[in-house]
Parts: C-alpha cells; sequence; structure tokens
C-alpha cells in the first residue's frame, strides 16, 4: 500500500525504543546499541523532510532516565554532542530547524552548549522542525506550567477564571507545538512513558516491533499508512465526520 501524500501527519513524535535489546542479541553492550541508534535517527529525519512532515519530536532522554547506569548516561550525553556537530550541516543543507524540550538547567555544560549553538544556528529553517525532548517528562511539564500559573496568580498578573486550556498550554514546555498526530514506539512495548501528555490526548498510537536501531524508513512509511486507515474523530461520531 502507497503513503497518500495529501494525508500526512503534521506532527509525528517517537519513542526511540530498544537500543539495549538490540545490542544483547548480538551480542554486544548497551552503549553500542545506543551508537547504532544514532543511524536509525538519521534514516528518520531525512525521510520526514522528504515526505514534508512539519513536526517531529524525539524522545532523547526522559526525567526517569537519570537513574540509568553513570556510564550509558555518560553514553547517551557524549552521543547527543557528537551527533549535533556532524549533522549541523546535513540540518542547514535540508533547512530543518532545530528546537528542544525538557528541564536543560540539570544537562552537562557542553551538552547545554552544544544545543544552544545547534537551536541557535537553525533558527531560521523552517522546512522541519525537529525537537529532541531531553530531560523531559509529561508529568513535570504540566506540573512546572501550574508552578508558573500559581505564581502569576499569587502576583495578580492573571486571574484563576482566565485559566484555561489555552493558557495552561502557554506555560508548557511543548507550548510552541501541535498537538501530535502519530505517536509511534518502537520495540513492542506498549507505554506512553510519560511522554508529551498534554499534546498526545487525540494522537493515533501506534506501536512497532522492531527494535529502535532496525527501523527505517519503510517503518515510518508502516505508521504513516497505518495512520491514514485510520478514523479521526476527535469526539465525534463517525457520521459527523463524514
Amino acid at each position: 500500500m502507497e503513503i497518500d501524500h495529501k494525508n500526512i501527519p503534521k506532527h509525528i513524535a517517537v519513542i526511540m525504543d530498544g537500543n539495549g535489546r538490540w545490542a544483547k542479541k548480538i551480542g554486544k553492550n548497551r552503549l553500542f546499541g545506543h551508537q547504532n541508534g544514532v543511524k536509525a535517527v538519521r534514516k528518520l529525519i531525512e525521510e520526514s523532510a522528504r515526505l514534508n512532515i512539519s513536526y517531529l519530536t524525539l524522545f532523547a532522554f526522559s526525567t526517569e532516565n537519570w537513574d540509568r547506569p553513570k556510564k550509558e548516561i555518560s553514553t547517551i550525553m557524549k552521543l547527543i554532542v557528537l551527533v549535533l556537530k556532524k549533522e549541523l550541516s546535513t540540518m542547514m543543507e535540508n533547512n530543518i530547524k532545530l528546537e528542544t524540550i525538557g528541564d536543560l538547567k540539570k544537562l552537562p555544560e557542553n551538552v547545554k552548549s552544544s544545543l544552544k549553538e545547534t537551536v541557535n544556528k537553525t533558527k531560521k529553517n523552517n522546512r522541519l522542525t525537529l525537537t529532541i525532548a531531553i530531560n523531559y517528562g509529561g508529568k513535570e511539564d504540566i506540573s512546572n506550567a501550574f508552578k508558573l500559573l500559581l505564581e502569576k496568580v499569587k502576583n495578580n498578573i492573571i486571574s484563576p477564571k482566565k485559566i484555561d486550556e489555552l493558557i495552561i498550554n502557554n506555560h508548557l514546555y511543548t507550548r510552541n507545538l501541535p498537538d501530535v498526530d502519530l505517536l509511534i514506539r518502537t520495540s513492542g512495548e506498549q507505554r506512553i512513558s510519560n511522554f508529551l501528555l498534554w499534546k498526545i490526548a487525540y494522537a493515533e498510537l501506534y506501536f512497532s516491533n522492531v527494535l529502535w536501531p532496525d527501523f527505517n524508513e519503510k517503518c515510518l512509511h508502516d505508521a504513516i499508512i497505518s495512520y491514514q486507515n485510520r478514523e479521526r474523530r476527535f469526539g465525534k461520531t463517525s457520521e459527523q465526520i463524514k
């Protein structure tokens, strides 16, 4: 079945899962899996740009991932810096804009510096907005928004009666992103894992059995075709949609 290019999801979010299990299957350590997962990231970004997807959001490191072994965390951080430096020219050539979501304060200085530099250099690009979720958690995102709002209420900047979905949204890390149309998770796990909780209210969920390093252009096509064969009702009936 072919992709309908008139019905491409505007915003795709991806939980890139399975690096460790992929490495274990071939007798390697988890770090080898993360290193090879970078290749799948590159394929996904390039194909998303080719398909004219407007927003692609990748779950790179969650607020819960700090509990992993220190060596693994260090490798992930080094990979982020390496990839940003290596892929900057590709992002510029393909008109890709980089954004980040999450609490960046806890990140190593070299990671923060690399992210800031790449975001700044790509800020005028407009073909695809690539958002990296790093030290991000959906619950933390929402609770942080409420802390900001409570402070504004306390200082009489905003009335509690004026707080609605739009105002809450505008205080989230994800405020500049549209709602997610398609959420993909790899490796066979069927969980959201605290990712983009506010933005996936009406997202279509697609769970792939493929481990992340093996996720390729065909896998992305399969996910999009599945999305295109669904009826998105947003709370309405089928009759109303038709």
